[in-house]
């Protein structure tokens, strides 16, 4: 089992989200389809986060996996 994520990349991932879509957000750092889950964190003690939007817009999901707002950016990829 794995203590921290894997870091994605250090930026978020700017996605137009449809309004009532669910998405699942990877919280591992491992999967290809980042920001999305694709199963990869299988055994790792991670889940993934599911956010349903609101409206149609844009929205930056945290790619460095540190957010405290995930799965959302907060700005955290500046402190790593």
């Amino acid at each position: 089992m794995s203590d921290a994520p894997i870091i994605a990349q250090k930026a978020p991932y700017p996605v137009e989200v449809t309004a009532g879509k669910t998405y699942f957000w990877c919280s591992c750092g491992k999967s290809a389809n980042q920001p999305f889950c694709d199963g990869s964190h299988k055994d790792t003690g991670f889940s993934p986060v599911k956010f349903t939007a609101e409206d149609d817009r844009k929205v930056f999901f945290c790619g460095c996996k540190a957010s405290a707002n995930s799965p959302l950016c907060d700005g955290a990829h500046n402190r790593l």
